[in-house]
């Protein structure tokens, strides 16, 4: 069983957010980080070097499982990637009113968090965290 690289450490999430350039995707990382410590009420710990997880999420698959975060973000150079577990199938209706943004199987990507009906965005996470709650 091939074991996960990216794993929770002890790293200052706010000292890796305040050296994010520019400053509005600065900005943006510290209102979402906000917004997930309020829909988990979980405190946020980095994974790896470069993701912010919230709460502690226990899975099972083919090659054994593991741990990961229950929803969580990463401020890359190309956009703000937000983790919304276990996908997107469910949230179609939310997607229609978001605004502008591309996804991947359990990521979505946003420029710039002005691209995004930001309550539409809490509402996501939101509904993403208490679905991977029932689990």
């Amino acid at each position: 069983m091939a074991e996960l690289k990216t794993k929770k450490n002890d790293a200052s999430v706010e000292a890796y957010l305040k050296g994010i350039e520019p400053e509005r995707k600065q900005q943006d990382s510290f209102t979402i980080l906000e917004m997930m410590r309020s829909i988990t009420g979980e405190e946020p710990i980095m994974w790896g070097s470069s993701i912010i997880g919230f709460g502690d999420l226990r899975y099972e698959n083919r090659s054994g499982g593991g741990n990961w975060f229950v929803t969580g973000f990463a401020p890359r150079k190309q956009s703000l990637t937000l983790y919304i577990m276990p996908g997107f199938s469910r949230y179609e209706e939310l997607l229609e009113k978001l605004g502008k943004y591309k996804i991947g199987k359990a990521c979505l990507y946003i420029n710039k968090l002005e691209d995004v009906d930001q309550d539409v965005l809490r509402e996501l996470v939101s509904q993403s965290v208490e679905h991977i709650q029932q689990i």
